[in-house]
């Protein structure tokens, strides 16, 4: 959009002509005010633009800004490629014509004017070639010279600015809400109507309640620029061998860092050039095992942060120690600044998380709708009521209006969120962290659970339970002390395949290499090696090596550090008494073994394998081989890992024993229990998985599982698929099964990642069908953890994940509720962080979800039912020219709703987790028929207790001439408010059910006191209203007390309707719904799919008979 100077002009005129209206609406519309002063125009004129993230949907809007000082024009390079085809583009400088994924500077030309826009605090700058803005990211290292003035004018300054508005700023935002609007409204009608103290007490509670959340604003916005901002002194590296100290605000991609030896905050993203680092990042990935940082390895890939995770130090992470080699500093080159970094990305998703689209929230909205809709209606009734008493027309505006803030309760969605508010403290007190309250909501309709396994359903750490060696090309029985193991290769695999660092005289590293390490009695040290080396591993004391043999340490000249995508690790090792070096290899078996020559992989490899597998141990296959071309740490610095993981000698299997987590069982066999399928998603081997999966209950003893094996097309063969039955968890055979024989209706799939890709690729017609019963999937690499969560999210899945944001930050990032086993408060990966390191708080989500789903119901269904008896009440008063008093609007807004709103949703989870889920929409029979049914109970219970007032002797009727509140008090004012008042009280106790998804409301302790205050101070009020509060409310003396304890008795009636219509609602409508479903098609595919595969004959999968992918397609065009 292009900005017209008439149409601001215009917008200027109407802005005075509306009082400020005009500028009210633009603040609530900002995208608006954009349509309205400019005009559509190309994108290369524009100086305003709308986004949108989907059709139709408005995200944002942004001003595109210029900046005059750039020393060239930004060109986009003919042979780049957009990061998502569309709104990104990496920038950097290259000098040769091959470069990708570049923006090439041409000084050259004219033009100097860098047009660009923030959004969301990410740049996106205008690509003259490409006719379009495009992200600024920074995916390739460049090695050529960048003018460092140019490069801060693309990329901006390296922070993460977090803005704190001002007070004044924050009231005017505030005073400009909606919410506060009506307010403002709604006083100024109830003091132009007379009724000053109501006015008063209102506008005092909004100042307040206003006071306070523009205190709590702020200050969680200062809370999040002290954890954004970072500002330290950086040594940096420039072009031409110039060294400084300049401030991490100034740095760019390109530069080049210095790390100290005793480690830094990490002020940007930045690629690993030479050293190594030991970094903890539990801040952004909750993974709180210290991670070692190695070196780019050379070759002509393209960078990628997430390909070379192991090379990257991210923002925001801590370098506990940065070793160089020898004489050499340890460097690191910068790859993202400011928001596009890791730590930009959290602060990001906290600033603006992304909208959860849940039913409940979009239904409300068009409740509150219908609720205008019939204040409408109302407002029309009350006219013609007015307009027929001969009321003058003043007080017929007012008293229309006054209607519209009955009807229309602007504590809606405010009382909406107490349910939440409430669960996330208790989450909170629990260990329990969440970023995103509207997400507590959404655990309450979680179907599936996928769980990681190490760390998460076993534990971290692993025992070596021994290694089995080779002798003449067969394994030799298990050695359960490594430490005795003779000086060999196997010997001295397991003491340098790893990454184990000292820190203040303690290793630290991974677990499993620390236990791996600890079993052989070698150990980490800092010692000379009399050439230039990474690291040295020294052998245990000499008195505790056999007195036959005496051990040196051995130096370790690089590491190519362990890849979830290639499964091993590797070390090039220099022994003192050898001059070439050699290779050690550590990983998964079936991995190592194929890097292995066959004929030193033993003929029984896959038997001794299952051997430990099925038993539930975890094996890492272990390979060597000597390299007499390296012999200098220079020359292991230019090998290509390819070249040295080739053409090994297998060694043996370093088996380590997994300890299921005590917690584990229980909690899988509760949420089974509960119908909420629970599945494993591990990097580990398959008979591992489905040893742990046996022993925590997803698979029963007495349950089927079947393999599922796809393998890719080949030059013969399409691709193809076969359902093969497991053996017994015994590890018997199984007996073989026909292609005739199917599976009984109560299996588990198990699959790997290399089936699962197959699967993606071509069987996507069938991914559905296996995706509702696979249980177990094995060996998946991070990518494809998140893509399974998001094909069972296609399947109209709410999906839960649960991890230690170890390799699992896409998929929990990728779940509906996502939740990291961390010891961090916030973690980028999940908008749920437990301190407690088990399961267990997963079962706790989902019943503080059912509660706070169930809760945020009953508060709405109160709100506007309370809304709705009011509207009734005043209605029928209009009817006959009165109104409620002052203090009784006081009386029934403050003291009786207000309070039992904010304390009916302090009820707690229900101790057990059911089978049952709560509703998911207000727009439902059973909401919307409860609605209707206690409506219709409220205004019979009001319209017989008028007629049965005036139907008694001593009633007088009320002089028609005189209006409210001039004929304050009086019998029908009295009545309606005795009755109206126990029907606020009896809808709080009708709406606060417990069974099934909460506990009962005795439990709630204070709301049941102020519950019985109330009940008794209404019974007071009805019986013997003496004095003061008679008085204050206006209440007429009534000396019948026959006719009082009818009205009593009438409350008493309402109130046991009332539990019968919800206790009805609750069993019996609820229980014909269920019966109607049955035969109705569901809405969720993954039910309908269930139902057709139970119907379907012969039963599916075929057993043991392969199924062949059809061929795609392909068209050459010449």
């Amino acid at each position: 959009y292009q900005t017209k100077s008439w149409r601001v002009a215009l917008c200027h005129i109407g802005s005075v002509l509306t009082a400020g209206l005009l500028l009210v609406l633009f603040h609530w519309k900002p995208s608006l005010e954009v349509q309205v002063k400019c005009k559509p125009c190309a994108l290369s004129q524009a100086d305003w633009v709308i986004i949108r993230v989907s059709p139709g949907k408005v995200w944002g809007w942004a001003l595109l800004l210029a900046s005059q000082d750039v020393l060239g024009s930004l060109e986009h390079h003919p042979g780049a490629r957009l990061e998502d085809r569309r709104t990104s583009i990496a920038i950097g400088v290259s000098e040769e014509e091959e470069s990708r994924d570049t923006i090439r500077l041409h000084e050259k030309e004219e033009k100097n004017i860098l047009r660009y826009y923030l959004f969301e605090g990410m740049r996106y700058v205008w690509i003259e070639r490409r006719q379009m803005y495009c992200k600024v990211r920074y995916s390739s290292v460049p090695f050529a010279t960048v003018k460092l003035l140019t490069s801060r004018k693309i990329y901006g300054a390296n922070l993460i600015e977090v803005p704190v508005k001002s007070y004044a700023r924050l009231l005017v935002e505030e005073v400009l809400n909606p919410f506060y609007i009506f307010q403002v409204f709604s006083i100024v009608l109830w003091v132009c109507d007379a009724y000053y103290y109501y006015a008063a007490c209102i506008f005092l509670i909004s100042t307040i309640s206003l006071g306070l959340s523009l205190y709590e604003t702020r200050k969680q916005s200062t809370t999040l620029q002290n954890m954004a901002k970072m500002s330290v002194g950086v040594r940096v590296h420039r072009s031409g061998g110039e060294e400084m100290v300049v401030s991490s605000a100034d740095l760019v991609p390109g530069d080049c860092i210095s790390l100290p030896a005793d480690g830094m905050l990490v002020p940007c993203d930045a690629a690993l050039l030479t050293g190594e680092c030991m970094v903890n990042e539990s801040m952004l990935t909750g993974e709180s095992v210290p991670v070692m940082k190695t070196p780019l390895p050379a070759g002509s890939t393209i960078y990628s942060p997430e390909e070379h995770r192991r090379h990257t130090l991210f923002c925001g992470t801590q370098v506990i120690q940065a070793k160089s080699y020898v004489g050499r500093e340890v460097l690191a080159v910068v790859t993202r600044t400011g928001f596009c970094t890791a730590k930009g990305d959290l602060i990001s998703s906290i600033l603006y998380p992304k909208p959860v689209s849940f039913k409940f929230y979009k239904d409300a909205v068009k409740f509150v709708l219908f609720l205008a809709v019939l204040a409408f209606i109302g407002t029309l009734y009350s006219i013609f009521i007015l307009v027929k008493n001969q009321v003058p027309m003043g007080q017929i505006i007012i008293r229309a209006l006054d209607l519209v803030t009955v009807i229309v309760p602007p504590a809606l969605p405010a009382a909406m969120t107490v349910g939440t508010i409430y669960a996330q403290n208790r989450l909170k007190k629990q260990g329990i962290f969440c970023i995103s309250p509207p997400r507590i909501n959404l655990c309450g309709k979680i179907r599936l659970v996928c769980f990681d396994k190490t760390g998460t359903l076993t534990e971290e750490g692993l025992d070596v339970w021994g290694v089995v060696p080779l002798e003449n090309n067969h394994f030799m029985p298990i050695v359960h002390e490594p430490r005795c193991l003779p000086a060999g290769p196997l010997l001295y695999s397991l003491a340098t395949c790893h990454t184990v660092s000292v820190l203040r005289a303690q290793p630290i590293g991974d677990p499993v290499d620390l236990k791996m390490l600890e079993s052989t009695g070698w150990l980490p040290a800092s010692q000379q090696f009399g050439m230039k080396v990474l690291a040295v591993v020294k052998p245990p004391p000499e008195e505790e090596q056999p007195r036959d043999r005496h051990q040196l340490p051995v130096g370790i000249l690089r590491r190519f550090p362990f890849s979830s995508s290639l499964q091993r690790m590797s070390v090039l090792v220099k022994l003192p008494s050898e001059a070439s070096a050699h290779v050690y290899v550590k990983g998964a078996p079936e991995m190592v073994a194929s890097l292995c020559r066959k004929e030193t992989v033993p003929m029984d490899f896959s038997q001794m394998l299952r051997h430990y597998t099925t038993d539930g141990f975890r094996v890492l296959g272990l390979a060597s081989k000597p390299l007499s071309s390296v012999t200098t740490f220079e020359e292991a610095l230019q090998l290509p890992r390819e070249a040295v993981e080739s053409s090994l000698g297998f060694l043996g299997f370093l088996v380590m024993k997994n300890v299921l987590k005590p917690e584990s069982a229980p909690v899988i066999h509760l949420l089974r229990n509960a119908n909420i399928r629970p599945i494993m998603v591990t990097g580990d081997n398959m008979l591992t998985a489905m040893n742990v999966a046996r022993s925590c209950r997803m698979v029963e003893p007495k349950e089927r599982v079947i393999f599922i094996s796809a393998s890719p097309p080949s030059h013969h063969q399409p691709a193809a698929l076969k359902f093969i039955p497991a053996e017994h968890s015994q590890g018997e055979e199984q007996p073989e099964v026909g292609p005739e024989a199917a599976p009984p209706q109560s299996c588990h799939f198990a699959l790997n990642g290399k089936s699962f890709a197959v699967l993606c690729e071509h069987f996507a017609e069938l991914l559905p069908k296996i995706l509702i019963q696979a249980t177990v999937f094995a060996r998946m690499l991070p990518e494809q953890k998140t893509q399974l969560v998001c094909s069972l999210q296609e399947l109209d899945y709410c999906v839960g994940m649960c991890g230690d944001g170890a390799n699992d930050c896409g998929a929990l990032k990728a779940a509906d509720v996502g939740i990291s086993l961390s010891e961090a408060e916030a973690s980028v990966a999940s908008p749920f962080t437990s301190h407690v390191a088990n399961i267990e708080c997963v079962p706790t989500v989902i019943r503080e979800g059912r509660c706070s789903l169930v809760t945020s119901f009953g508060v709405f269904k109160y709100m506007a039912l309370y809304s709705l008896v009011q509207f009734v009440s005043v209605l029928l008063l209009y009817t006959i020219n009165t109104n409620l008093s002052d203090f009784q609007f006081l009386f029934f807004d403050l003291i009786i709703t207000t309070t039992v709103a904010v304390l009916m949703g302090r009820t707690g989870p229900a101790s057990e987790l059911g089978v049952e889920r709560p509703q998911g929409a207000l727009i439902s029979v059973l909401v919307l028929g409860s609605l209707l049914l206690q409506t219709a109970l409220l205004i019979t219970v009001q319209v017989l207790s008028y007629f049965i007032t005036v139907s008694q002797s001593w009633y007088v009727p009320l002089n028609s001439t005189v209006t409210a509140p001039q004929n304050l008090p009086n019998y029908e004012n009295t009545v309606l408010f005795c009755v109206t008042g126990f029907q606020y009280l009896i809808l709080a106790v009708a709406m606060s059910k417990g069974y099934p998804f909460r506990e009962p409301l005795y439990t709630n302790v204070l709301f049941l006191v102020v519950l019985i205050l109330l009940f008794g101070l209404m019974i007071w009020l009805t019986l013997y209203p003496l004095g003061f509060p008679k008085t204050l409310l206006k209440l007429q003396d009534i000396d019948d007390l026959n006719f009082k304890l009818l009205l009593l008795g009438i409350a008493a009636l309402n109130f046991f309707t009332a539990f019968v219509l919800e206790t009805a609602l609750d069993h019996g409508l609820l229980g014909c719904l269920r019966r109607l479903r049955r035969r109705k098609p569901s809405k969720k595919l993954f039910k309908r799919l269930e139902k057709e595969l139970r119907q379907q004959q012969p039963p599916w999968p075929p057993l043991n008979q392969p199924l062949f992918a059809t061929p795609k397609m392909s068209i050459a065009v010449r």
